[in-house]
């Protein structure tokens, strides 16, 4: 029997779209609610605590940002010694040599809420102010490694979603270019998008929206970039990482680093992971334990994992690392919001 070349061309399509009806739902598979919790991980970290010293009499707040600069200091965003900076007069933009000796601080008076920070290939600093109170708050700011303000985005206290307005902006990540990337949005009624802006700080574009498919967000609270330049975006409230590209466009989604609060990609890919709320905040994500996991950014594999000490089911807060960072040996820093401290990861 022969067959039509409008018969052929059917067959034909009939086959390509099965052959992507079979990806494609692999895809939603590997990103589907029922994968398997990844808790048994190898744990080669022990854990240093109270190595950064603050002044006598200072104690520490709330640190929900860390980063590492390119001369291997560690710089945090920490919350005056409570968890809001609103009426205090110290400053919670500080920097630590490795030993913890502390270096610089800067920033008093400026913020309500220091959220995400970040340090750019020239070695300055960028800090989110996540809330808005009596005038302040909203903006992203950097800041020269002396603690010059170089550039302001956003308007003082004022909560918006246009091209020139935030509302609880929670992280910031810099291009190879300098193209600036925010993560707008802190849940509730707040925005829940990615703003980018050119190095000059114009704005470039926006996109996201509330919600659970693909491409949209739901409390963006953290961002990275890879050696290829993919945006990769902690999507805490939908309990997955976003993958991107510089325009927006989705790539992927991985649901195997769990609950994502903090992100960090080094020069190697090696992904850092917080969750700081898998079953204690986020109840419905408790088979899923607290901790940070790390893994590869380039095929997504786990390699080790360190476990929150909080194991107690009925905690209600968030508990351990919300925010990561490692150095170039492969040191890990934590920002513990709900215990209020800054911790080293070393390798046994």
């Amino acid at each position: 029997m022969k067959t039509s070349a409008r018969g052929l061309n059917l067959i034909l399509i009939g086959a390509i779209i099965a052959i992507l009806g079979i990806t494609f739902a692999g895809r939603i598979h590997v990103a589907a609610a029922d994968i398997q919790p990844t808790n048994s991980l190898p744990g080669p970290y022990r854990t240093i605590e109270n190595w950064a010293k603050l002044p006598e009499g200072r104690p520490w707040g709330s640190t929900a940002g860390v980063a590492v600069d390119r001369k291997g200091n560690i710089w945090v965003a920490e919350r005056c010694g409570a968890n809001t900076c609103a009426g205090s007069k110290l400053a919670p933009i500080l920097e630590f040599d490795p030993s913890g000796k502390l270096l610089t601080s800067f920033g008093a008076e400026m913020f309500v809420f220091p959220h995400g920070i970040t340090a750019d290939r020239d070695g300055n600093i960028w800090v989110t102010d996540g809330d808005g109170k009596d005038g302040k708050g909203h903006q992203v700011f950097k800041f020269s490694p002396a603690g010059k303000v170089l550039m302001t985005l956003g308007k003082a206290g004022v909560a918006g979603n246009s091209e020139d307005t935030f509302n609880k902006p929670s992280a910031v990540a810099i291009a190879t270019n300098g193209n600036i990337f925010i993560a707008d949005g802190h849940g509730g009624e707040s925005n829940a998008r990615i703003v980018k802006f050119s190095k000059d700080g114009k704005f470039i574009m926006t996109w996201g929206k509330k919600g659970s498919a693909p491409g949209d967000l739901n409390i963006p609270h953290a961002l990275a970039f890879d050696s290829k330049g993919r945006l990769f975006v902690a999507d805490r409230g939908n309990n997955r990482i976003q993958i991107f590209d510089q325009n927006g466009k989705f790539i992927d989604q991985w649901q195997q680093f769990s609950r994502p609060s903090g992100l960090f990609i080094d020069k190697n890919d090696v992904i850092y992971v917080a969750d700081s709320e898998s079953g204690s905040v986020a109840k419905d994500h408790g088979a899923w334990k607290r901790g940070i996991r790390v893994g590869s950014a380039k095929d997504g594999s786990l390699k080790a994992f360190i476990p929150d000490p909080n194991a107690d089911p009925n905690y209600t807060g968030t508990s351990a690392a919300e925010g990561v960072a490692a150095d170039s040996k492969g040191v890990i820093y934590g920002a513990e919001v709900g215990p209020k401290d800054l911790k080293k990861y070393v390798k046994q």
